[in-house]
């Protein structure tokens, strides 16, 4: 029987600037829509499974808009309401050599999403359907009523037997108090997930955690398994990436679960569009976990699966199981016939 994913997250317009202009520059835009709930439910129906999304759109034709954009990624809209009038937007300035890409968000807490509450959404009825509830920290980033309606279902889908995924995304931006203030918020997500995306970052700054050691992978190597044991996660996993001076990435990921470390080789590649790559990682890893994959092959599934989403322009990822098996294998072709 075909495995149900869910995802519950905000759906946000996209605005792009062409090229590699500054906002500052440029006097056109090209919108799509995107957001994390939008990557994992599109990834993840693209590698076989029933991809569903919980979220609030406006009803009015920006919602429209948005709705069809899910429809034609396939996403089931059984559990999207609709109401309120404003959907949450950000522009993409794309980074190139030493500068970074960066995101402004605009209309964030405004939006129909973020003024949504627990009772906007049939949490029992996802609860009893759902194998697998993905949430991130954007999403917790948001409202307390926000907050709420994410606590709730992760406990529901856990009592019906279902797995949580939490992914915690901290983005600095979002969060006025700091890691002070998502702390307390952090944990009573990880003490429900059973899988998590995390790095040794994240156990240092938003839990606090602390480590003599020097390198990134050592104090990986010491830090997760603590975090695993303390908060009994099942799965965790996460991405290291390098940037060079041509503006090539290298990308290794990393998964431990039975006290077992397994890291992919590292991945070298030329990017397009990088946004979205973390949620097609993610997606790999749930796909393996699903699948029954070795660790070994999960996780250089799941990296290769985010090298692949940063050949594609926009958020959501697009590749096939097929397609991503072909890139662990390091096979290109000039075009395929």
């Amino acid at each position: 029987m075909t495995k149900n994913v869910f995802s519950f997250g905000e759906v946000m317009m996209r605005m792009t600037v062409p090229g590699y202009e500054l906002l500052t520059q440029a006097n056109t835009l090209r919108y799509s829509f995107s957001g994390t709930g939008v990557n994992i439910a599109s990834a993840m129906i693209k590698l076989g499974y029933e991809g569903y999304l919980v979220t609030k759109l406006p009803d009015n034709p920006i919602g429209d808009a948005a709705l069809s954009f899910l429809q034609k990624l396939s996403i089931k809209n059984n559990y999207i309401t609709r109401g309120s009038k404003y959907l949450g937007m950000f522009f993409l300035e794309n980074g190139f050599a030493q500068r970074a890409s960066r995101v402004t968000y605009t209309n964030r807490l405004e939006s129909s999403f973020n003024t949504s509450v627990l009772a906007d959404y049939n949490i029992d009825e996802i609860a009893k359907k759902a194998d697998i509830i993905h949430l991130c920290g954007i999403t917790l980033a948001m409202t307390d009523q926000v907050r709420e309606s994410m606590k709730q279902l992760a406990k529901k889908v856990k009592e019906q037997g279902g797995l949580v995924c939490f992914d915690c995304n901290y983005r600095p931006s979002l969060w006025e108090g700091g890691y002070e203030e998502a702390k307390p918020h952090y944990k009573a997500m990880l003490d429900l997930a059973d899988i998590v995306m995390m790095n040794e970052k994240d156990a240092m700054f938003v839990l606090g955690m602390q480590t003599n050691q020097t390198t990134r992978e050592e104090q990986l190597k010491e830090l997760i398994p603590q975090v695993a044991e303390t908060f009994n996660i099942n799965i965790i996993a996460g991405t290291h990436r390098k940037i060079n001076a041509d503006n090539t990435h290298v990308l290794k990921g990393y998964i431990y679960k039975n006290n077992k470390f397994v890291f992919s080789d590292n991945r070298s590649f030329t990017v397009h569009d990088r946004i979205g790559s973390g949620d097609a990682f993610t997606s790999g890893i749930l796909h393996g976990e699903l699948a029954g994959f070795k660790l070994e092959k999960t996780v250089e599934f799941a990296v290769s699966a985010g090298m692949l989403a940063c050949t594609i322009s926009g958020d959501t990822p697009m590749s096939t199981a097929a397609e991503i098996e072909a890139a662990m294998l390091y096979e290109t072709a000039d075009v395929n016939r």
